[in-house]
């Protein structure tokens, strides 16, 4: 968050807030005011997105599933019904459980299961997609490989957020990413969804995630502390944006400090990202 909101001030640019909520099974009650409540606290401001301009639902993706029908309209014939589960994709790929697995493309030629729940796939073509990485410089891989044929919309209509984000971020203007590099490998899928949707993908940048002192992904499954603990615990927001910026090279010191402040600093350590 510390990084994207400095690139777009850096910019003079507009900070879009969304609220991307598609997964039901992690939304939890008074999540979504929870979070702002922390980005407040800790300095951050914004230009567009809940409590702003347009009304609430806006930048809500639960309640923007007319665009996301509209989109799957325009892929049209790209588009092919599958019935196959999880357990079913990776007996077909041969592969053990976990990770990712390129999708065969066992329904590409007809569904396996007649009446059952069918999910929306999208015919991925073969060869590379690259794109001029503003964090990890030239980049490039083969969807077809990595993903194959990838969901746009599951079973029982539900809409997932590979075809959601590219669809918002057309629809919102959105001219710069800058993101966790966890998802570096969904941009080779999603190029291929603004080209199909005749749109001109975003500027992508993706930064490494922070981690623990094991080396591992900081995650409140793992133990790691919510900000809200934090803020209960007596934790300081300036202290706590001073040890980021420290961490990324922003401050010669860890020192208290708040968001707005490191913008000149942010220029000079990251042009790149501008």
């Amino acid at each position: 968050m510390l990084l994207a909101w400095l690139q777009v001030r850096a910019l003079g640019g507009a900070f879009v807030l969304r609220m991307e909520d598609l997964d039901a099974t992690r939304n939890r009650d008074g999540a979504a005011e929870a979070i702002l409540r922390d980005l407040e606290w800790l300095g951050f401001d914004w230009d567009e997105g809940p409590g702003l301009g347009k009304p609430a639902p806006d930048y809500v993706q639960s309640q923007r599933f007319g665009l996301y029908d509209r989109c799957l309209e325009r892929l049209g014939n790209l588009l092919y019904p599958c019935t196959c589960s999880r357990k079913d994709v990776r007996e077909a790929a041969g592969a053990p459980h976990g990770g990712e697995i390129a999708y065969p493309g066992t329904c590409r030629t007809g569904v396996t299961r007649e009446e059952a729940p069918f999910s929306l796939r999208v015919r991925v073509p073969d060869g590379e997609v690259g794109w001029d990485d503003l964090w990890l410089g030239s980049c490039s891989d083969a969807p077809a490989t990595i993903c194959g044929d990838f969901i746009v919309c599951g079973k029982g209509g539900g809409h997932v957020y590979q075809l959601a984000c590219v669809a918002d971020d057309i629809d919102m203007g959105i001219t710069h990413v800058l993101r966790g590099a966890d998802l570096v490998a969904s941009t080779s899928r999603q190029i291929l969804l603004y080209r199909w949707l005749g749109a001109t993908p975003p500027s992508f940048a993706h930064a490494p995630l922070l981690r623990d002192e094991d080396g591992q992904r900081m995650a409140k499954r793992r133990g790691s502390r919510t900000l809200s603990e934090l803020r209960e615990s007596g934790a300081q927001p300036q202290e706590l944006i001073g040890e980021l910026a420290h961490a990324l090279g922003l401050l010669d010191r860890n020192e208290p400090v708040r968001p707005f402040d490191l913008v000149q600093s942010f220029t000079a350590r990251f042009p790149h990202l501008r």
